[in-house]
Order: structure tokens, then sequence, then C-alpha cells
């Protein structure tokens, strides 16, 4: 009985999953991108990292003739569709033919490190010979087709299982390409609180890497998930991370989107105006404050914090609360649950929750 659940499950989900194959010129990509029926949205845009002689090494295979694996997009109605997969690929074209794509892509790709024929080396699309650019715009790529009538939710799952074009994104990056499919509400609300000038000022050390690598989003989600639910801590922490922001975007978990913003920017004031921009950082042997950013300190002082901050009135006393978080983050006790383990970090939280009651009570 079990088995036979288990056969109609799966041929349930393959009716749902309703794809198609078509085989189309990197010439029809372009059409497409430029009348607005290929989209690329601005979260995707933002991850087209190859370099220009990676790039131009592309350009170099399509005009080789060499095979070309395939790209997949999301149909969201009649004949527009949305790219999940082969964004460096097809923004690589693009690129070369004079699409602006990102930050970095303000002129048409001049190929450089072609090896096989050096002799392209210096050349733009214009400049090709005409036999060269129709046959780089004849190549052709097969593209799998998600279509509309698709459940979102197999949209989101086959999204998560894509090789997405071999590129290191970091978690949150893929977080906000993903969880996009099935809502953006939680995303565009990471983004906001990401925002916000106190929370910026105190994580400034995280570095301008990591800011363009949405950590500083990655460390809001982290914020919420902590502090609304530290008992479906586990690892990896990266899924446990993902697995709240889905219940968040699903519904699954009651997230009062008004009601947490407040918390959140309650707690990051607090912090601003308590320890500044060295609220994480740690000290050298000698007292010297260190430019680094130590995530376990972040844990312990914002979820100590976060769960008060619907209590806190008008708090001033923000030098007595300095002294308090520094004897807990320079302490000797502190030292003892530094790993990720839920019972680590559950035991810091709690040092910092004792020394931050001590002032606001």
């Amino acid at each position: 009985m079990q088995i036979d659940n288990l056969i109609e499950n799966v041929d349930h989900q393959i009716i749902n999953s309703r794809t198609k194959s078509l085989d189309v010129s990197f010439n029809e990509l372009y059409d497409m991108y430029t009348d607005g029926e290929l989209i690329i949205s601005p979260d995707y845009q933002r991850l087209f990292r190859w370099e220009e002689e990676k790039q131009s090494r592309f350009m170099e295979s399509l005009i080789l003739e060499m095979p070309v694996p395939p790209i997949f997009v999301i149909e969201i109605k009649d004949g527009e569709y949305e790219l999940i997969d082969g964004l460096q690929r097809v923004s690589s074209y693009l690129h070369f033919r004079g699409e602006v794509l990102g930050e970095e892509t303000t002129k048409p790709l001049v190929l450089s490190g072609c090896d096989i024929v050096p002799a392209l080396n210096g050349l733009t699309f214009e400049l090709l010979p005409k036999p060269l650019q129709i046959k780089i715009k004849r190549s052709f790529v097969r593209m799998e087709v998600i279509k509309k009538e698709s459940e979102p939710s197999l949209k989101y799952h086959m999204f998560k299982r894509l090789n997405t074009g071999g590129e290191l994104l970091s978690a949150q990056e893929i977080r906000n390409c993903t969880v996009r499919l099935l809502d953006s509400k939680a995303l565009d609300f990471l983004d906001e609180c990401s925002r916000n000038k106190n929370f910026k000022d105190v994580i400034s050390k995280i570095g301008k890497n990591s800011f363009r690598m949405k950590y500083d989003q990655e460390l809001v989600l982290r914020f919420f998930a902590l502090k609304n639910d530290l008992q479906s801590y586990r690892y990896p922490v990266t899924e446990y991370f993902t697995r709240y922001l889905e219940k968040i975007t699903t519904g699954e978990e009651i997230f009062d989107y008004a009601k947490e913003k407040e918390i959140f920017e309650k707690t990051f004031d607090i912090i601003n105006q308590s320890l500044g921009s060295s609220a994480f950082s740690s000290k050298t042997k000698m007292e010297h404050e260190k430019n680094d950013f130590v995530l376990y300190y972040y844990d312990g002082i914002t979820i100590a914090l976060g769960r008060l901050a619907e209590t806190i009135g008008d708090f001033q006393n923000f030098s007595v609360l300095r002294k308090a978080i520094d004897d807990v983050k320079f302490g000797e006790e502190i030292q003892s649950y530094k790993t990720g383990s839920i019972n680590s970090l559950a035991k810091r939280i709690e040092l910092f929750s004792a020394g931050v009651n001590l002032v606001i009570d």
C-alpha cells in the first residue's frame, strides 16, 4: 500500500511539472531579451561575474561550433520567459552584442584570452568579419522551458537543483534567486532591514566584498531565525537559515513584519549607540581593537537585546550597557562557547542576556 502511494505521489508531481524543450539561436535569445520576452531579474544580473577572458572564451567556443549546455527558463506567460539557469552564458553573449548587464558591463565586450584562435583577441562583435557574426548569431542552444502551468513550489525546487553556471555564489545570493520563485515579500523585507543605518554602522567591519555578496542580508536573516526559531537550529546552518526563510515566505511560520521591523530597528539602534562599529570586534593581547567581525559576538549580543527590545522604553544608559557587554565579550567564560553547536550558541546568548538584563532591568 505504501509503495502504491509512493508511485501515485511521483505520478502526481510529474503531472504538475510541465516542461518543453526548444532549440533556439543566440540571436533569438538576444531578440527576446531586447524585446522584453526574456527576463533576467536584477538579482540574477548582479550575479553576472564571469571575467572578460572567460566570456571571450565562451564566444570563441560558439564561433568554433562547440556544444553548449542547455539553459532553463520559466514561462511567465505565453511567449515570455524568465531565465533561471544559464545566466553566465546568455549574459556573455548579450555583453558581446553590447547590452549592459549589472554594474560592470557598460561597454561591449572586447575579446581577450582566446587561446584556440588568438587572432580573435582585440575584436568586438562589430569588428568580426560578417561570416563570423552570422555564425555566432546562428549558434543554437537547447532551452528547457518550465511551463506556467507547473506548481510554483516545483519551479523553486527545480531551480535549487540546477547547476548555476559553476560560479561560486554566496548562500544569500542563492536564496535571493530561489526563494523569489515562491514569493518576494520576505526577501524584500530582509533587503529593507539591511539598509537600516544603525545596522550598517555596526556590521561595517564585514568588508566590501561581504556586502557585495549579500552577507549583510544573511545577517538580518540570521537575527530573525535565531531570535524566533532557535529550537530548529541544526547543521548545516546554511540549510537552517534557508528553511526558516522558506517557512516565513510560505506562511508556514507566522511572521509579523511590522512588529519584527520595530524590534530590529530598536535592537540595532541600542547596539549602535552603545557600541558603534566595535560592537562585534575582538581585541589584541595589547587591548587594541581589531578590525574584525566576530560572528559569535553578533549572535549573543543581538539575540540578547532582540528578545528584550519590545519591553525597552526610552533607553539612554548606553555607557553602562557597553561595559556590561564588554565584560562578557572579553571575559573568560565565553571563551568556552565559541563553536557553532546549539549548546555553545544557547550558552553565549544566555551569558549576554544575563549581562544585558542587569542594565535593562
